[in-house]
């Protein structure tokens, strides 16, 4: 079986090379893609236009900044959600930086006062469970960006990326739900490549990634891994490399490319819509 590269994999052997080569990208040609993507869902559904979380972070950044390319910055509309126990005014700045480039409006709507209903109406909340808290901000800046939509006429777009789709890295219904997530097929480091390709601003481009769930929230200390090299892993897994072999071509300890796999296949529930049974 010959894959991407020219790389050979099958009979128990793998000769692809995982190195940063394997997922760099044609650029001018992605940028494109995606832009056409966009402008045609949006075409096709009839729509006003978009609306989309903008955190100042790579991902929502990227997302923003490629939709705005492809059906001009007058028809997507940016919404910045912070709240008291994450505020990040470098968060801000960032994300009006990205807003001002790219000619798009933004809106800062504060969720502190409905979190606070949130928490105080829920019977069994436990403020020492900071993931299911954290969940719950996710969700209510999906409510927000959903009332837009509904209110203005216009489709979600995602920022989701691939490493994080991938191992299940998001809040179920919450920043993965959206109508279109023209990311989610580039991992985190071919979205930083696209990011500076179309002009997102360094700081942003290369800043840590953070859900900003809870203080101090930095994805690569969470999952305990760098996205460079969880990506090649990533990558690895999926052209079928056997976990062995990966191990060795990134000088890892085996238990660490099992505990990837392990999690990419644990929540495949997350990337699924719900399932039923055929009555009849």
């Amino acid at each position: 079986l010959i894959r991407a590269y020219g790389d050979k994999i099958g009979s128990g052997e793998s000769y692809l090379k995982l190195t940063s080569d394997v997922l760099r990208l044609d650029l001018p040609f992605v940028e494109e893609r995606t832009k056409r993507f966009i402008k045609d869902y949006v075409e096709k559904s009839g729509t006003r236009g978009i609306v989309m979380g903008v955190s100042g972070g790579v991902d929502s950044s990227t997302a923003a900044a490629i939709s705005a390319l492809a059906i001009g910055g007058g028809n997507v509309l940016g919404l910045v959600m912070p709240e008291e126990e994450t505020y990040n005014p470098i968060d801000i700045e960032h994300a009006k930086m990205v807003t001002e480039k790219f000619g798009f409006p933004v809106e800062i709507i504060d969720i502190t006062s409905i979190l606070r209903t949130f928490y105080q109406s829920l019977p069994v909340y436990d403020p020492n469970d900071k993931v299911s808290r954290g969940n719950v901000k996710a969700r209510v800046r999906m409510v927000c960006l959903y009332y837009h939509a509904n209110r203005l006429g216009r489709i979600v777009v995602g920022s989701s990326d691939k490493s994080e789709t991938m191992i299940g890295y998001f809040t179920k219904w919450g920043d993965a739900a959206a109508d279109i997530s023209p990311l989610m097929d580039l991992y985190k480091t071919q979205v930083r490549q696209l990011a500076l390709h179309i002009g997102v601003p360094p700081e942003v481009a290369m800043k840590p990634s953070s859900p900003g769930l809870w203080p101090g929230h930095l994805a690569e200390e969470e999952l305990g891994i760098r996205y460079e090299i969880l990506d090649l892993i990533l990558y690895g897994l999926e052209h079928s490399m056997k976990p062995e072999h990966i191990a060795e071509q990134l000088s890892l300890p085996i238990q660490t490319i099992s505990n990837v796999k392990r999690r990419w296949l644990a929540t495949e529930h997350k990337r699924r819509l719900p399932l039923t049974i055929k009555q009849k």
